[in-house]
């Protein structure tokens, strides 16, 4: 037994299995059927996909929109794809793992949409081109939509609150491989700062976000270029998780957000919080 209590996972020979790559190598359906504990009993039961076959409800295609199980043989890597309708642009629920060199699991994305909520085209620029989550060109009016919508920046759909049902599925999984420390790189601001509430601490950019804190506080230098020049520095955008998002989003550090690496220690919470009496 680990940490969290959990028995170590055995193939079906009940040999025991301490990787992704190790689980590659079993045949798909074995491979699909200790794969799907990760993911979100919402799938199932708001969206009517199968927990035996993985195959969408007839009015979504049935088994010709299964969950996507994308698991090559000999690489330490995992996506799951979950599309309402095989041709959907976006998924309700998408996921990407991967082995590292160090024996741990690095959680690489997350992905949770409410297919049914408006979309923002944050995620494409004014020409309709990827921009790489709005790291090589921005979409402004798209941002400035999905901000007063309530969105985080990189959130074309919001969400659908499953993470948190995911992530215990998931770090109960991290717990069967006999693996200690799951790995990630926060995509934003307000990413790092949930992460945190799920018991994550730094590997690196710790001090960092204890400088944007401070620098956020009133009389700091982050608070001080909240000076209405754009839709993303107004005045009190200081005092939320989302605000301070956007506009670090907006370029307010006047430096890349990067850099920032996150681990957890499986069945521990580290405790560790950057932004004090946070309000979403």
């Amino acid at each position: 037994m680990n940490k969290l209590g959990v028995a170590q996972l055995l193939d079906d020979d009940g040999l025991p299995l301490f990787s992704l790559r190790d689980i590659n190598a079993l045949p798909q359906p074995e491979k699909e059927r200790i794969y799907a504990v990760m993911i979100p009993q919402m799938v199932f039961d708001r969206f009517g996909f199968s927990r035996d076959s993985f195959a969408a409800p007839q009015q979504y295609g049935g088994a010709d929109n299964r969950i996507q199980f994308i698991c090559p043989p000999g690489l330490g890597l995992l996506h799951i794809e979950v599309r309402r309708r095989a041709a959907d642009r976006d998924c309700i629920f998408f996921v990407e793992l991967a082995d590292t060199q160090f024996q741990q699991i690095e959680l690489s994305f997350c992905i949770i949409n409410d297919p049914d909520a408006p979309r923002f085209d944050i995620d494409r620029d004014s020409s309709g081109r990827d921009n790489c989550f709005a790291t090589m060109r921005r979409n402004i009016p798209a941002e400035i939509a999905a901000m007063n919508a309530g969105l985080s920046p990189n959130q074309v759909r919001a969400g659908l609150k499953m993470f948190r049902d995911f992530f215990t599925r998931f770090e109960r999984f991290v717990a069967t491989l006999g693996i200690d420390i799951i790995t990630a790189e926060p995509l934003s601001y307000s990413n790092a700062i949930r992460y945190e509430q799920y018991g994550f601490d730094y590997i690196t950019g710790k001090q960092f976000m204890l400088w944007i804190s401070r620098e956020f506080a009133p009389g700091g230098e982050l608070y001080r270029r909240l000076d209405g020049s754009s839709p993303f520095r107004q005045p009190g955008m200081e005092k939320t998780v989302r605000g301070r998002s956007w506009a670090i989003q907006d370029g307010i550090l006047q430096r890349p957000w990067d850099g920032i690496k996150i681990y957890k220690t499986v069945g521990i919470h580290a405790g560790v919080d950057t932004f004090v009496d946070k309000i979403y």
